[in-house]
């Protein structure tokens, strides 16, 4: 059967135009953080839940984060409250004592120190436990989220390689390139959903002297490094999964976790 050109017009034929891969990539934002004064800092949490963050997405995750912080310091604001009066109780001792500044330092101390009382609460297992149990049990839920959507993800990999291997054995390269830009687009998912598990890394390492103080032993991430091909996500599932499963242990230990 002879083929036959047809001419089609060209607003027509730029509709039928293949998108190019930079136009269906998907956004890759930077990581954003805030340096605090204490040292240390507040990373932007990446929210998969609603599908791959953008830079706006991530700003609003750091402004959420701060108010907490600040609520965090009340305890630390009332301690460095108390040891100007308590400077001067000591240097109101003498030697020489002053009689005078003495009654005074000691009211302002005592001041303070009421102030500070339910802060002494604090360091105890009977006022950490719930604490541990809730943070275990929302960690739960996001490795439970992260794993659901890199079972997905995998799903869809998957039968992009075998796809792309049929397109380029058959020579069409079109289509081999159509392909290739799905598996970077999904390569780029995967990047995202492995740094989503950042900031829970973070949490277990700065619970770790509260998990010693109520008496249960340090929980932390694997080191999950930057592959994002099929083979090595696939590890990265498995190895989650077996953290999943510790926590699940531990937290069941304290009561277990609500729905």
């Amino acid at each position: 059967m002879p083929n036959i050109d047809i001419t089609v017009e060209s607003d027509l034929q730029e509709a039928f135009q293949i998108p190019s891969c930079t136009e269906l990539g998907l956004p890759n934002p930077g990581p954003l953080k805030i340096q605090l004064p204490t040292g240390g800092s507040i990373q932007a949490f990446a929210d998969i839940s609603k599908g791959i963050p953008t830079d706006c997405a991530l700003t609003f995750s750091l402004m959420i984060q701060i108010a907490p912080f600040l609520a965090a310091r009340e305890c630390l604001l009332k301690v460095l409250k108390l040891l100007k009066p308590l400077i001067d109780v000591v240097g109101s001792l003498g030697p020489p004592p002053d009689p005078i500044k003495l009654p005074k330092a000691i009211q302002e101390f005592a001041k303070a120190a009421v102030d500070l009382a339910p802060c002494l609460l604090v360091p105890t297992p009977a006022s950490i436990l719930p604490f541990i149990k809730d943070l275990l049990c929302l960690i739960l839920k996001v490795l439970n989220c992260f794993l659901s959507q890199m079972t997905s993800l995998l799903k869809i990999m998957g039968p992009l390689a075998r796809q792309l291997q049929a397109a380029q054995a058959d020579g069409n390269s079109e289509l081999a390139a159509t392909i290739q830009c799905a598996q970077k687009n999904a390569q780029i998912q995967g990047a995202q959903l492995m740094n989503s598990l950042g900031p829970v890394g973070v949490l277990l390492d700065l619970a770790g002297p509260l998990f010693g103080i109520a008496g249960v032993q340090p929980i932390q991430l694997p080191s999950l490094g930057s592959a994002t091909d099929l083979n090595a996500l696939k590890s990265v599932v498995q190895a989650i999964q077996s953290v999943r499963a510790t926590i699940q242990i531990v937290a069941d230990g304290l009561g277990g976790c609500n729905g």
